[in-house]
C-alpha cells in the first residue's frame, strides 16, 4: 500500500511515531488492524459545521448552568429569544 501525505505532515507523523517507539508503518498497521477488529473507524470524524453546533451548545449549557437556569426557565427564555422575526427589545 502506498500512502501519500504532505510532507510537512509526514515529517510530524514519522516524528510522533518515532516518540511512540513506532515507525509510520507499524503506526498504520496498529490503525487498521484497530479498524478491522472494531470494524469502524476508532475516532470521530465529523464535519466544521457539526463542530460548530456542538461548540454553540457547549456554549449556551454553559450560560444556562452558570446561571442557574431550571427547564422552565430555558424554556420561556427561548419563547422570549428565539422567535421569528427576531425583535431587540
Amino acid at each position: 500500500m502506498t500512502v501519500r501525505l504532505d510532507s510537512n505532515l509526514k515529517k510530524e507523523f514519522d516524528s510522533l511515531c518515532s516518540q511512540f517507539g513506532l515507525s509510520s508503518n507499524a503506526a498504520f498497521n496498529v490503525f487498521a488492524r484497530t479498524v478491522v477488529q472494531r470494524r469502524k473507524i476508532p475516532f470521530e470524524i465529523i464535519s466544521d459545521e457539526i463542530a460548530a453546533a456542538q461548540q454553540a451548545q457547549n456554549a449556551i449549557d454553559e450560560y444556562f448552568s452558570a446561571h442557574n437556569m431550571e427547564v422552565a426557565d430555558i424554556e420561556a427564555w427561548g419563547k422570549e429569544h428565539l422567535r421569528t422575526p427576531y425583535i431587540h427589545k
